[in-house]
């Protein structure tokens, strides 16, 4: 029985992760990072070890060093019409794309039903890593790569701009240059003290009732606090993943945190919840009181015209950032 199990056990079991790129390699690639269970867990580089993997993809025809964009999923994981579609709109513009899997390595499908299976810390881990894996990459500028994401993933590419949590990854000076979120959830913002200055972009959806945007908008306003350039784009009429070939639908099945009334502060692992004023230290606390201001059911599915205009703005933004030459 020992031999069966292990002749049907998932293949990165017993993968060699990657360290390096410079061979050049390029298609499917599997990395080491890590599974924290929050943030206090990431800002000490702590979490359990993890296997994950990714596609790269370079732009055809491109010659020298170019620019790259981590994509990261959303909690549905990597979506047909979604992930792979932004790729090849960015490998368009001159822009080489490293798509990331944080679920199918770990046994995960999704977790828009209970946010709780996997810490959106872990996808964070992954996006930082895959980072310093695409710095090693020849053909790669490392001071030429941002992140790109969607409803979780776009959380990602938000806290990634938190450096006590990419120090937790990233010990040297390397960071992403730019950030693009697509509908995050902002209903519990992380703060910290030392944000990093690179350009953000916020995509939202004006009619969204998963992630609403008013709360992403009050998050940009504290990032513009900080220094941050940060550019908010609200698509009327537009629902949660608005970017996807699906009609909207309503999914009563789907866990959204858009009435939390709390922040956290990554600095010093406490929860402040503003509805009260009272800071939360205690994990079980912490949890208790997310378990109680989550709520069930949302809209999701695409949108064509916002599709169309969120093309054209990361275009414009990515050419501004990270100048792809195409």
């Amino acid at each position: 029985m020992l031999i069966v199990a292990l002749i049907m056990a998932p293949s990165h079991l017993f993968a060699q992760p990657v360290a390096s790129l410079a061979d050049g390699r390029t298609g499917h690639i599997e990395f080491a990072s890590m599974t924290p269970s929050g943030p206090s867990e990431l800002v000490r580089g702590a979490g359990a070890p993890a296997t994950v993997s990714g596609t790269l993809v370079l732009p055809a025809g491109a010659t020298g060093r170019m620019p790259a964009m981590v994509i990261a999923h959303g909690s549905g994981g990597i979506l047909p019409g979604r992930e792979d579609a932004w790729a090849a709109r960015l490998s368009g513009l001159g822009i080489a794309t490293f798509v990331v899997d944080s679920f199918a390595p770990r046994g995960l499908s999704s977790t828009a039903r209970d946010q709780s299976r996997l810490s959106t810390m872990a996808n964070l881990a992954d996006a930082l890593a895959a980072l310093k894996l695409l710095a090693t990459h020849p053909r790669i500028d490392p001071a030429r790569i941002g992140v790109m994401g969607f409803s979780r993933g776009g959380q990602v590419a938000l806290y990634s701009a938190l450096e006590p949590l990419r120090r937790g990854v990233i010990q040297g000076d390397l960071r992403f240059a730019a950030h693009v979120a697509l509908y995050p959830s902002c209903s519990i913002p992380y703060r910290s003290k030392e944000v990093s200055l690179a350009p953000i972009l916020m995509l939202l959806g004006g009619a969204d009732d998963y992630t609403p945007a008013a709360a992403c908008r009050d998050y940009a306003a504290w990032f513009s606090t900080k220094g941050v350039p940060v550019q908010v784009v609200t698509y009327d009429g537009a629902h949660h993943d608005f970017d996807i070939p699906e009609a909207p639908r309503f999914l009563r099945s789907l866990q959204s945190a858009r009435d939390c009334k709390a922040e956290v502060e990554v600095d010093s692992g406490s929860v402040r919840r503003r509805d009260t004023g009272e800071t939360l230290r205690d994990p079980a606390a912490i949890a208790a009181y997310f378990r109680s201001c989550m709520q069930r059911g949302a809209t999701m599915g695409g949108n064509p015209a916002a599709l169309a205009r969120a093309e054209r703005d990361v275009a414009a933004f990515l050419h501004d950032t990270l100048r792809p030459v195409r």
